[in-house]
């Protein structure tokens, strides 16, 4: 039998991973679903779209963005060291 550990943020952060976030793709769908809100009026989201979300080390979603460049590039700007997911 295999131990289960669980990591906290705070193990994270001890394991030096405090600036290293990820970037994964993400359907909108997911997105509408997890935020509860209705679009503005006169937005239409097609649920199927690709997004790219960046996720701390402890997997929180920090942000989502249109496309993988911005992704990286928010990430890079905010000084956290971003890598990619398949």
């Amino acid at each position: 039998m295999t131990p289960t550990t669980i990591m906290t943020k705070e193990d994270f952060a001890g394991l030096g991973a405090p600036d290293l976030v990820y970037v994964r793709e993400i359907k909108a769908a997911d997105v509408l679903a997890d935020a509860e809100v209705e679009a503005p009026q006169g937005l239409e989201i097609d649920p199927d779209q690709t997004l790219y979300a960046v996720h701390g080390a402890d997997g929180e979603r920090l942000a989502v963005m249109i496309d993988r460049d911005t992704a990286f590039a928010a990430a890079v700007a905010h000084e956290l060291e971003p890598v990619s997911v398949h």
